[in-house]
């Protein structure tokens, strides 16, 4: 895919004067473009197919509220796997929330702990086991990150994953946090020209 996806998802035109504040950072842009299709389009997906990838994508799109993206990942996860599009939605409305939360394993940091819900899709969603705890394991990176370890794993393994395909998934909702933020910041300084000068100045003195 030769379009840039950061762009897409934040509405940059061509000329819009944003492409210069890109511009600025090129290889940023070209590793944020490598990393989307060496994680959402590889040649060989193998087995990690593109469906639950896609599926993953359409889900922390809808977890983060950013629509234009969840529309793009519901459009690639249709034409791979039609009948995903709208468990994947369910699933992200019924997961929803604000983070992140949770308990911290430091006894130092205990203080800093901030108590919320632990998701998991309900057994009526329809999808498999294994997209099932993808999708647990995906929420609880997006929203509860500090309490991630050995248990959530082993729920991966149980469900079926392999090694491979768990540092994949966990590199996936990596990237996809990046990219989407990315994408938003671009979008919030298109909606403020003044902004957007202001950051190509501040970037040409870098």
């Amino acid at each position: 895919m030769s379009t840039d996806i950061i762009d897409l998802l934040a509405g940059i035109a061509p000329d819009s004067p944003l492409q210069d504040v890109r511009a600025l950072r090129p290889q940023a842009k070209e590793n944020a473009q490598l990393s989307f299709e060496a994680l959402l389009e590889p040649a060989e997906p193998g087995t990690f197919p593109l469906s639950e990838r896609y599926a993953i994508a359409a889900f922390v799109a809808r977890l983060h509220g950013f629509e234009e993206a969840a529309s793009f990942y519901a459009d690639l996860l249709g034409d791979e796997a039609p009948e995903l599009v709208d468990a994947v939605a369910a699933a992200a409305a019924d997961g929803a929330g604000s983070g992140p939360y949770g308990a911290y394993r430091e006894p130092g940091l205990a203080s800093e702990s901030t108590p919320g819900p632990a998701w998991t899709p309900a057994a009526t969603l329809g999808v498999s086991a294994r997209l099932a705890a993808a999708l647990t394991h995906t929420h609880l990176l997006v929203f509860r990150p500090r309490e991630s370890g050995p248990d959530a794993l082993r729920a991966l393994v149980v469900a079926g994953w392999s090694a491979d395909d768990i540092v994949t998934l966990s590199q996936l909702v990596a990237f996809l946090a990046f990219q989407l933020r990315a994408a938003w910041g671009l979008r919030v300084l298109a909606q403020n020209p003044a902004s957007s000068e202001a950051a190509t100045v501040e970037g040409a003195r870098r």
